[in-house]
């Protein structure tokens, strides 16, 4: 079943997310992505991020089928016949009689989703399948406001094998990073990494310090252990060695056309 779902998704963390996630289970999800220009048109704000920006971060979705940008007017009440939509799934606060009217009249199906539905931190989202042939990778981090920077880490990393994000616990993420850390707890943060789909598995970390995810290797047994630049720890590169691991360091840099992004700085969206 083609279903679908429009807004601006201008905030994709884990409300947006887990409504997306719900959608999937009723079929093939299609999202009508309001452009810039129409953010502006209908309500005179800017967006905070760029369509471009949301729409690859959507793209990056393991419940998301297809994106389609949208132009033009926009009509909340109403989705176009391009998207040759069988099923319009929208959120309890979107509800309203135009929509229950417009699909009546075309004869199509509606679902509301409630808030009251998208409160838990599912275990058995839809995760890929390890190929045996291929090389397992592991990179660990706090991931406190996932991002397009960590999309684009993820998609990278997932060129080198079958990828394994091992997410630092709540107690060593304050012990790295001092009190007010992290800002979303563990469930919620294993939860929205593993809703990107170039991740076989996320996990969280039973260790603690820099190599946190010690107790995680030992039972994955990855061949590559990957970090990004602002990642790279002596630590890490002396477990690598005594346990005869490959260490690769990729550079910082954002999807083509995108802005470089970092979690910290995110706080106060």
């Amino acid at each position: 079943m083609n279903v679908v779902l429009s807004g601006s998704f201008d905030d994709l963390r884990f409300p947006q997310v887990r409504l997306l996630h719900e959608a999937s289970r009723l079929g093939s999800v299609h999202v009508l992505l309001w452009s810039d220009e129409m953010i502006r048109a209908a309500g005179g704000t800017t967006p905070q991020f760029s369509q471009e920006e949301r729409r690859y971060f959507l793209s990056g979705l393991r419940y998301v089928n297809q994106v389609t940008l949208m132009r033009g007017d926009l009509n909340r009440d109403e989705v176009p016949a391009l998207a040759d939509p069988q099923l319009w799934v929208v959120e309890a606060a979107e509800d309203n009689p135009q929509k229950r009217a417009f699909c009546k009249k075309l004869g199509l199906a509606y679902r509301v989703l409630n808030p009251a539905d998208l409160t838990d931190f599912p275990l058995d989202p839809v995760v890929t399948s390890p190929d045996p042939t291929r090389k397992k990778v592991i990179v660990t981090g706090c991931f406190d406001w996932l991002h397009s920077g960590h999309v684009r880490f993820f998609e990278e990393v997932s060129e080198l094998g079958d990828l394994y994000v091992a997410v630092g616990s709540d107690a060593n993420v304050e012990l790295l990073k001092g009190k007010g850390h992290p800002l979303f707890n563990q469930d919620h943060r294993r939860y929205m990494v593993q809703s990107i789909r170039f991740v076989t598995q996320a996990l969280v970390t039973t260790g603690s310090g820099w190599m946190d995810a010690a107790p995680e290797i030992a039972r994955i047994k990855p061949d590559i252990y990957a970090v990004n630049e602002d990642g790279d720890k002596p630590e890490k590169r002396a477990f690598c060695q005594d346990n005869g691991l490959e260490y690769v360091v990729l550079k910082r840099v954002p999807k083509d056309g995108l802005p470089r992004r970092e979690s910290t700085a995110l706080r106060g969206f």
